[in-house]
């Protein structure tokens, strides 16, 4: 598990905005088909891509989808697509056509459903599962991950690509990707930031599959962890 500290919230997201175009910078040629989650530090991370790295950025080789995403409308203020779109995609010279949203609006069973035939329709496939080039995680401090919480861990191995997972602090329905695409991944990158994170970064770090976050980390081919020196201070 490569990992990245640096001296902030702010900093951290700045590198890994630029670890991304190096990346794309890379393969001149190829797509990029990003997976990507909600949250504070996502958000913070996607204000800063807009305002600091639009003009550096590849936009017309980029695909976006979602992780996750709360059952909720875009306009609400729960809403992962809409926190992303207020903040990046709507500053960005990026085509909507190019977005692939998850529909929080719509009957949660048959949103997984519709969003798996999406992503299955536009990602490249290898073992039977879509491929995507970066998932993008963050993680709670329960040590959940993509809406996948302790005690949700059949979601780990579903054979389902998208499912209907319940926050059990609020009971608030959300549609998560399942562990098998995320493993399938070419690279699986965690941003995690402030100390309050500190525990769970050095559980993921340190200790066995304490947690879905730490399931993901310890099996992904590939895992990469953008920390602040708030997060890393237990390491």
């Amino acid at each position: 598990m490569k990992q990245t500290v640096s001296s902030s919230a702010i900093e951290t997201s700045r590198a890994l905005i630029l670890h991304i175009v190096q990346l794309m910078n890379e393969e001149p040629a190829k797509i990029f088909h990003i997976a990507l989650s909600g949250g504070v530090t996502p958000a913070l991370m996607f204000d800063l891509w807009a305002n600091e790295y639009v003009d550096i950025t590849p936009w017309e080789r980029m695909r976006f989808y979602w992780v996750d995403e709360r059952c909720v409308p875009p306009e609400d203020s729960d809403s992962n697509y809409g926190m992303t779109r207020n903040l990046l995609l709507g500053h960005a010279p990026l085509s909507y056509a190019n977005i692939f949203r998850i529909q929080g609006e719509n009957k949660p069973a048959d949103e997984a459903k519709r969003s798996a035939a999406l992503v299955q329709a536009q990602v490249p496939n290898k073992n039977g599962w879509p491929e995507f080039d970066i998932v993008l995680l963050g993680v709670g401090d329960d040590g959940h991950t993509s809406s996948i919480f302790p005690g949700q861990e059949e979601f780990l191995s579903s054979s389902e690509m998208y499912v209907v997972s319940r926050n059990p602090n609020n009971g608030q329905q959300r549609i998560a990707l399942t562990g098998l695409p995320i493993l399938n991944a070419q690279r699986v990158i965690f941003l995690v930031t402030g100390k309050k994170k500190a525990d769970v970064v050095s559980n993921i770090c340190h200790l066995g599959d304490v947690g879905p976050a730490a399931y993901i980390a310890h099996r992904a081919r590939n895992v990469e962890l953008f920390i602040d020196e708030g997060a890393a201070s237990k390491l």
